[in-house]
């Protein structure tokens, strides 16, 4: 009786030990919680979130789902960055990596680096974004329309304030409507950076 007992309480002891684990592991850095599937709120708006991440919920959206009004207005905003502009996903993709090394931001940069090497990027290239500056300078792994968006992005991310022979470089290679679309592409990553970096976004 008494072994049956023993057993008993280290089976509680170890799922309670187990239970916590999990709980500690769906904490984020900053002790926001994610939210599980049964937390994430109206299911419409969940299951539009996962058909856009392909089935799946990221923690970034675990989080979102504290404000399902806040997760509405990001998901509708970022799917049509993704999906409905006209800048090429390449020029796209070279502002997220630059804006994830420059903000420090290494869920961003996690989440987009197969989507880079998708849009056509190399891994040589991938790996000489990490350092943003040397890559404006680099001709030999960057077109100029390549160079002129990283100038922007790193202008926007880290002054604000956009130089008019940037501004006039980054026109000379794209229509307006794309360096509209480009820059409205770089200030919403750069809001993307700074949320999971804030809410201590971790990877999946």
């Amino acid at each position: 009786m008494k072994t049956i007992l023993m057993v008993a309480l280290l089976g509680c002891t170890f799922a309670h030990a187990a239970a916590r684990a999990d709980a500690e592991k769906a904490v984020s850095k900053s002790g926001i919680p994610y939210l599980s599937d049964q937390q994430a709120g109206p299911p419409d708006l969940v299951q539009t979130i996962r058909t856009r991440r392909g089935g799946k919920l990221l923690n970034l959206d675990r989080m979102l789902l504290h404000s399902a009004n806040f997760a509405k207005g990001w998901n509708g905003m970022f799917a049509a960055i993704r999906n409905q502009l006209s800048l090429p996903a390449k020029l796209r993709e070279t502002a997220i990596m630059a804006i994830g090394t420059l903000n420090h931001a290494e869920y961003e940069w996690a989440q987009h680096e197969k989507e880079y090497l998708a849009a056509g990027g190399t891994a040589e290239q991938l790996k000489a974004l990490r350092n943003v500056d040397a890559a404006m300078r680099n001709s030999k792994l960057f077109d100029e329309a390549e160079r002129a968006t990283l100038a922007l992005t790193t202008e926007m991310t880290r002054k604000i304030n956009v130089s008019a022979p940037t501004m006039k470089r980054i026109r000379g290679v794209l229509p307006d409507q794309q360096v509209v679309e480009l820059i409205g592409t770089v200030a919403g990553y750069n809001m993307v950076s700074r949320f999971v970096v804030a809410t201590g976004v971790e990877l999946e």
